[in-house]
């Protein structure tokens, strides 16, 4: 299991979270195995998103599929502003 990190720019901050809150079935589909975490700033009109997922290239299949550019296209997406990152680092301080 990862943990992952995507972030993108939206158009409307408001009109993206009313969206993204009825993708249950596609986040589902995803692999996606914690709930979603995210972030807001409607200063810059970008979102960060936080999960974990059972398997990355079930993950990356159903992030590139047309039902998800679907979905990021209604939800306001800027689709070439995302950028998803894998947590696979670690820095134990209290070691």
């Amino acid at each position: 299991m990862v943990r992952i990190v995507m972030t993108a720019e939206v158009e409307d901050v408001n009109k993206w979270e009313q969206g993204f809150r009825t993708h249950g079935e596609l986040f589902k589909s995803q692999a996606i195995v914690s709930p979603y975490k995210f972030a807001i700033n409607p200063e810059t009109k970008h979102v960060s998103l936080s999960a974990q997922v059972k398997d990355l290239d079930k993950f990356r299949e159903v992030l590139e599929s047309p039902a998800t550019a679907e979905a990021m296209k209604y939800d306001g997406v800027k689709r070439e502003t995302t950028e998803l990152f894998v947590l696979d680092k670690e820095f134990d301080f209290a070691a």
